[in-house]
């Protein structure tokens, strides 16, 4: 989602580094130590994709060139590097594609849509979309996220993945925008900006095997997710006068 400039698009050139080189470091090691490791991919993977929701057979549509990739294609070279490694060296490994992720302990300032808007929101400050808002996003609470972490590593060694893990539910940006709006009671207006460059339309996994070799699938739903991450938002920042008058 537009907005994580701030993070990963402030050094491209070391988004990329860290990426790549984490990757190589990591195997390496568990190489030599002939232990399992487990890659937390991305959605971002599929870039701005044409098929819709994703399977994991999908290769994506990715601007190898675009502000965007310096992100997205060094976690395709990460997953390059482990499925390598895997058939070069038999080394056990784990990929897992998460689709957009929140819940507390997110950093205020990190750039996802879901902390910008709780931020916003909670500031009364003006909510920030780009274009017309109408880009979808799959919104996965980081409990069920890690449920799915801990049974893939249980899995059987032949289920290395790429494995979507995601809440297939999908919601508008510009409905997200709403539902945190009335869950702060905030006074904040909804304004948007130009649509940055290849920023995705549409975002959804399909979970079909992650439900069949885990037998998971996501609990927490949206509403339920986002009164416990403005919770612990309005927490850290002492509680804004976002219900005020």
């Amino acid at each position: 989602m537009p907005g994580v400039a701030d993070h990963y698009q402030h050094d491209p050139v070391q988004t990329t580094k860290t990426s790549v080189h984490g990757a190589i470091n990591m195997l390496g090691l568990a190489k030599r130590l002939r232990c399992r490791i487990f890659q937390a991919s991305t959605s971002e993977v599929y870039g701005d994709p044409h098929v819709h929701p994703q399977p994991e057979s999908y290769w994506g549509n990715v601007n190898p060139v675009g502000l965007r990739s310096c992100y997205d294609e060094a976690k395709r070279c990460a997953e390059t590097l482990f499925f390598d490694y895997y058939r070069q060296h038999g080394l056990e490994i784990k990929v897992a594609r998460n689709f957009n992720t929140y819940g507390p302990r997110m950093h205020p300032a990190d750039g996802r849509v879901v902390s910008n808007f709780i931020v916003q929101a909670l500031k009364n400050e003006p909510i920030t979309i780009y274009g017309d808002g109408q880009q979808t996003r799959s919104f996965c609470y980081v409990d069920d996220l890690i449920d799915a972490f801990v049974a893939f590593m249980a899995a059987p060694a032949k289920l290395t993945g790429p494995l979507n893990l995601g809440n297939p539910n999908e919601f508008c940006i510009v409905e997200l925008a709403e539902r945190i709006i009335a869950g702060t009671g905030s006074r904040s207006k909804i304004i948007r900006k130009p649509l940055p460059e290849d920023d995705s339309s549409q975002r959804q996994p399909d979970i079909e095997l992650a439900r069949k070799h885990l037998n998971w699938e996501p609990k927490v739903q949206l509403e339920a997710g986002l009164v416990k991450t403005i919770a612990y938002f309005e927490a850290m920042l002492g509680r804004p006068d976002a219900r005020g008058s």
